[in-house]
């Protein structure tokens, strides 16, 4: 071992405010290892170990996966930048759009301030399936997540979930024409795909989470008919990946 300064983990964990427990589970996916290992077992982090957990640690505030922040650590450091870059973008435009909002509750608890009708209901999205979701899983802390991390998105955010929400049923509907199965290698990573696009932009979403949550796509009307619209069979045939999907053992 080297003369640099190394931190035993209950130290590391404790200057970057977090647990051992999560300090070992970053170490068991291979997200950040110790530099240094005493004959012992014991983990001996170095300053540049910690400044990589620094930037998990800030990363995972922007609410991003595990393996996708381990993806950006491990690519070429102008990447890592310019991700950070795009997400300082969006944090600006959400700080607009709070002021924004702010200042409409300001004006609606002011009594003495006139608001029209329309200006009311400014800056309020809708979302079909909202209602349904909410009865259904609103006292679950996936719910919960969901709508924490869709109050802080940005109008141009929630548009980009959007927008890949719908390239995805297109995708769908491409592979079912084509008359690959729903349990076709194509039709599968679309499921996976699926999978973490809900994941990244909601909720931590497993792939037996997300067999439950497909469940929905054939039994709710609103939701069946989301993706029939795009083609006829859709639903049937998008659930049917997600099951194929969560049955795999090897990603």
């Amino acid at each position: 071992m080297s003369n640099s300064k190394t931190y035993r983990i209950g130290e590391a964990a404790k200057i970057a405010r977090m647990t051992v427990r999560a300090l070992q589970h970053y170490d068991a996916i291979g997200l950040l290892s110790p530099s240094f290992r005493s004959k012992g077992e014991y983990r001996y982090y170095t300053d540049d170990d910690l400044k990589r957990l620094h930037l998990i640690r800030l990363y995972r505030e922007l609410r991003l996966p595990l393996a996708e922040i381990q993806t950006i650590l491990d690519g070429p450091k102008s990447e890592g930048e310019a991700a950070l870059v795009a997400h300082r973008r969006r944090l600006v435009e959400n700080v607009a759009e709070t002021k924004a909002l702010i200042a409409k509750i300001d004006r609606a608890i002011d009594e003495d301030t006139m608001m029209t009708i329309s200006e009311r209901f400014e800056g309020f999205s809708h979302d079909d399936h909202a209602d349904e979701a909410e009865r259904r899983w609103g006292d679950t802390s996936a719910w919960k997540t969901s709508q924490e991390r869709v109050a802080k998105y940005t109008k141009k955010q929630l548009a980009e979930a959007q927008g890949e929400h719908e390239a995805l049923l297109q995708e769908f509907a491409a592979a079912m024409n084509s008359g690959a199965g729903a349990t076709s290698p194509a039709a599968l990573e679309l499921a996976e795909r699926a999978r973490l696009h809900i994941d990244r932009w909601y909720y931590d979403l497993t792939r037996d989470g997300h067999v439950q949550l497909a469940q929905l796509y054939l039994e709710d009307p609103k939701f069946r008919a989301s993706y029939e619209r795009v083609e006829p069979g859709l639903a049937e045939f998008v659930v049917a990946a997600i099951e194929g999907n969560a049955e795999r053992t090897v990603f």
